[in-house]
């Protein structure tokens, strides 16, 4: 009788068809899952490209305004005021080039860097992968490169039909390779820093901060062969600097290329994005808790 009366409590449980459950482990990347969002993946990208200017007079026209601004300003003070050296490149050009590439990866960085305090309200409601939301900042913010990257091959091909002496290489072809390591270094840093920040949230005004001063130790403004070798290993710590000079040697035919530099740029972005990645999501499962 009791056994019967057992198996009756037994039938009368649900069957669940989804467990939610909290991560356990730290190498769980958790990419498939990601890729079952995919959907929702796309709807963030829409949102954040077009929640930035949907109100603004000029719209999308910022796209074009912000980086012709901060180019002028950097050639009107460096190359006009300082005289700074160009690699024979034509200021303008260059510095277009710096900010382009750089500009993608800086945006990454801060725009993913507060990704938990940002979206605690949406995050408490409804789950699903917290990975999905800085991972569309970053696609989101690709479209906006890609609209700089059109600016910059516009104006290049003026200069290039002036008579200037611009060589353009096959290191051209290594432009995709470019922009992933920009695209996956910033969302790693960016994870990491906003895993971090649901207890100290000092991070995000030292990231603003921090990558406005780390542009000035990046050849966006000085080119790294005019660097005075005593300092030309600080700059080259930064992994950033061999993939904008290989982004303006790829243009130009001027300035350094490295297979070393690059490489270590490379490492540097997969060991930043795995590691990233990782406490991201080590942090998910009770950042409510924080927050």
């Amino acid at each position: 009788m009791m056994r019967q009366s057992m198996a009756d409590m037994n039938a009368d449980k649900p069957v669940y068809a989804h467990s939610i459950t909290p991560q356990r482990s730290l190498l769980d990347l958790r990419l498939a899952e990601i890729w079952q969002y995919r959907d929702l993946l796309l709807l963030f990208v829409r949102r954040d490209f077009v929640a930035k200017y949907k109100q603004t007079i000029l719209g999308p026209i910022w796209f074009f305004i912000q980086p012709i601004f901060q180019t002028a300003v950097l050639a009107i003070v460096f190359g006009g005021m300082a005289n700074l050296s160009t690699d024979g490149v034509p200021p303008i050009l260059f510095y277009l080039a710096g900010i382009t590439a750089w500009n993608y990866f800086s945006n990454c960085l801060r725009t993913t860097s507060n990704t938990f305090t940002a979206n605690a309200s949406l995050f408490g409601k409804v789950y699903f992968p917290r990975a999905v939301t800085p991972l569309s900042i970053v696609i989101s913010n690709l479209i906006q490169f890609g609209i700089g990257l059109l600016l910059f091959l516009l104006i290049y091909a003026f200069y290039a039909s002036d008579g200037n002496p611009l060589q353009p290489n096959r290191v051209l072809l290594l432009l995709p390779l470019l922009i992933v390591i920009m695209g996956a270094m910033g969302l790693g840093l960016g994870m990491l820093v906003s895993a971090m920040t649901t207890r100290y949230r000092d991070l995000q005004y030292l990231v603003e901060f921090g990558v406005q001063l780390l542009m000035y130790a990046t050849p966006v403004i000085i080119p790294l062969s005019a660097i005075p070798e005593k300092y030309k290993l600080l700059m080259l710590i930064n992994p950033m600097t061999g993939v904008i000079e290989t982004f303006k040697y790829g243009f130009f035919g001027t300035g350094t290329f490295s297979w070393g530099s690059l490489g270590y740029s490379v490492g540097f972005t997969v060991i930043s994005f795995l590691l990233g990645l990782m406490v991201f999501n080590r942090t998910e499962k009770n950042f409510m808790d924080v927050v």
